[in-house]
C-alpha cells in the first residue's frame, strides 16, 4: 500500500513508458495527482498522446532523465544494467518492476476483477468494462488494447470499487494482483522463453487462482482441459463456463450465424437465460462473452445491460479490426500470434464473404516461433495464401535457430500456400499485384505487421 504514502510533488518515472500498459497506468497516477515522466527507446502515437496529456516523455533512456524522480517503474524487458535502472539504484530512488505496481494499484480497489489467459484478454476484459460502464457502476479499467468507448484510450479513471484489469501471465505477472474475482479463459503453452513447460504454466495460474479471498469467486472455462485440472485444488468458490461441458454453470445454447457473421446465442445458466448477439467475429468471443456474461451476472448486472453493452462492442484495437479496401478487396488486422489464435481468426475470416483468403503473418519473438514451430507449420491449412514478414524480435535477440523461411518451408510441407518475402515493402508490392476484387486480406500478429494494411488502403 506504499501509493498512499508516495510523495506526489516527486514524478513517478517509467522506463518505457510508451507501452500498452505501462501508458495506461501513466494516465491512471496522472489522474491520481501524482507527476509522471518517462522514456522509451522508440516515440509512437502513445508517447504522443502523453506529451499531450502534459507527461513529459524522454526519447531513449539516459541516466540523467531518473534525477529527481520519487520512484521508477520499469518493465519486465528492461535489463539490470539500463542507465536509468542503474542510476536509479545508484541514487537510492525505490524501483519497482511494472506488474508490482500494478499490484500495488490492485490493492486500493475492494473489487478488483483480474482477467487471465492465454487468449481473449484484452476483449473479455473490454467487455465487462463496457457491461459495468452500462450498468453505470463507474469503474476503473486497465486493459492492454485500446477501445473506442474509452475515448481510444485502454484505460478508464473511475470512483467505486471496481477494478477491471487484465491480468497478463508473463513471467507470472499475475500474481503480484489482489484479485476479488478472478478469471480464467483459458490455459494452453506459451512464453516458453521463461516458462519451462505446461505444468510450470498450470502451476502459475492456480498460483493466480490461490490469490483470491474466500469470499471472492474464480471463473473458469470448463471446455479447456488444463482449466479443469486446476479447479480440483481451489478452495474458492468456481464458476464455470462452457459450449461443449454440459456441467458448466454458464452454457451457451441455439449459437447461430447471423448475416453479419456474427455469433448470436442463448447465455443459459440454472436460473437465468440471456439472448446475446455480439458485433465481433468468431466463436472465441462466444467464449469470451460467456465469461463477461458470467461476471456480470455475479454482480447482479441486469440481463437487458448486458445484452446491450455485448451488442455495442465492436471489438478493441487491433482485435479483427477493419481497416479499409484496396484493389475493392477486404482488409482487416488482427493481433493473433499464437497458433491457436491464428487458427481461431482464420476460422472467423471464413464466415465472411470473400474469393481468395490472404493471411499476412509476422511472427512475434524466436522464442515463440521456435518453441511453437510445429504449431504454427499447421495453423494456416483453411487459408488460400500466406505471406510470411520476418521474425518481430520484440525483447530478443535473434540467434539463428528459427527464421520466417523456415516456417514457410514448414507450412508449404503441409498446406503448400506460403510464400516468404520478409521486408514489408516487398510484401506490399507483391500483394498490390495479386490482390483481386473481393478478396480478404487480414494482417495478423503482435508486432507492427498492421502498418502494411494502412499503407495499402491510403
Amino acid at each position: 500500500m506504499f501509493l498512499k504514502e508516495m510523495d506526489k510533488a516527486k514524478p513517478v518515472h517509467m522506463i518505457g513508458i510508451g507501452g500498452i500498459s505501462m501508458s495506461g497506468i501513466a494516465e491512471i497516477l496522472l489522474s491520481m495527482g501524482y507527476t509522471v515522466t518517462g522514456s522509451d527507446s522508440h516515440l509512437s502515437e502513445i508517447t504522443e498522446r502523453l506529451e499531450k496529456n502534459n507527461i513529459k516523455v524522454y526519447n531513449g533512456q539516459r541516466a540523467e532523465n531518473v534525477i529527481g524522480a520519487g520512484i521508477v517503474v520499469y518493465t519486465a524487458a528492461i535489463k539490470p544494467d539500463n542507465p536509468e535502472l542503474s542510476k536509479a539504484r545508484e541514487l537510492n530512488i525505490p524501483t519497482i518492476e511494472r506488474s508490482e505496481f500494478l499490484g500495488e494499484l490492485t490493492k486500493l480497489y475492494s473489487e478488483t476483477i483480474a482477467v487471465s489467459g492465454t487468449h481473449g484478454k484484452s476483449t473479455t476484459t473490454s467487455m465487462i468494462s463496457l457491461i459495468f460502464m452500462e450498468a453505470l457502476k463507474d469503474p476503473t479499467i486497465q486493459v492492454g488494447a485500446d477501445l473506442k468507448q474509452l475515448n481510444g484510450t485502454n484505460y478508464r479513471i473511475g470512483n467505486s470499487p471496481y477494478f477491471i484489469v487484465e491480468a497478463c501471465e508473463y513471467v507470472e505477472s499475475f500474481l503480484k494482483f489482489s484479485p476479488k474475482t478472478a478469471i480464467i479463459l483459458n490455459i494452453e503453452e506459451d512464453h516458453l522463453d521463461y516458462y519451462r513447460d505446461i505444468n510450470h504454466i498450470k502451476s502459475a495460474f492456480y498460483k493466480f487462482a490461490e490469490l483470491v479471498p474466500e469470499d471472492g469467486k474464480i471463473i473458469i472455462n470448463a471446455d479447456n482441459q488444463n482449466c479443469n485440472e486446476i479447479v480440483e485444488k481451489m478452495k474458492s468458490k468456481v464458476i464455470t463456463f462452457g459450449i461443449e461441458n454440459e456441467k458448466a454453470n454458464w452454457t451457451a445454447r441455439n449459437i447461430h450465424l447471423n448475416a453479419n457473421g456474427h455469433y448470436s446465442f442463448t447465455a443459459t445458466s440454472d436460473s437465468l437465460s440471456i439472448d446475446i448477439t455480439l458485433s465481433v467475429f468468431g466463436m472465441h468471443n462466444v467464449y469470451n462473452a460467456l465469461a463477461a456474461v458470467a461476471t456480470a451476472s455475479l454482480y447482479n448486472i441486469e440481463p437487458f445491460i448486458i445484452q446491450k453493452a455485448l451488442a455495442d462492442f465492436t471489438g478493441a484495437h487491433r482485435r479483427f479490426e477493419y481497416t479499409g479496401t484496396f484493389n475493392n478487396a477486404q482488409v482487416y488486422d488482427d493481433y493473433a500470434h499464437h497458433p491457436t489464435e491464428i487458427k481461431a481468426t482464420i476460422e472467423a475470416a471464413k464466415n465472411l464473404p470473400h474469393n481468395k483468403l490472404w493471411i499476412i503473418f509476422q511472427p512475434h519473438t524466436y522464442s515463440r516461433t521456435s518453441t511453437l514451430f510445429d504449431e504454427f507449420a499447421n495453423a494456416f491449412k483453411e487459408t488460400d495464401e500466406v505471406i510470411l514478414a520476418d521474425i518481430y524480435a520484440a525483447r530478443e535477440i535473434d540467434t539463428g535457430v528459427v527464421s520466417s523461411q523456415k516456417l514457410a518451408l514448414a507450412i508449404n510441407e503441409i498446406s503448400n500456400n506460403c510464400t516468404y518475402l520478409g521486408s514489408f515493402d516487398k510484401i506490399k508490392d507483391y500483394l498490390k499485384e495479386n490482390v483481386k476484387e473481393n478478396d480478404l486480406v487480414l494482417t495478423v500478429g503482435a508486432g507492427d505487421v498492421y502498418k502494411i494494411g494502412k499503407d495499402l488502403v491510403l
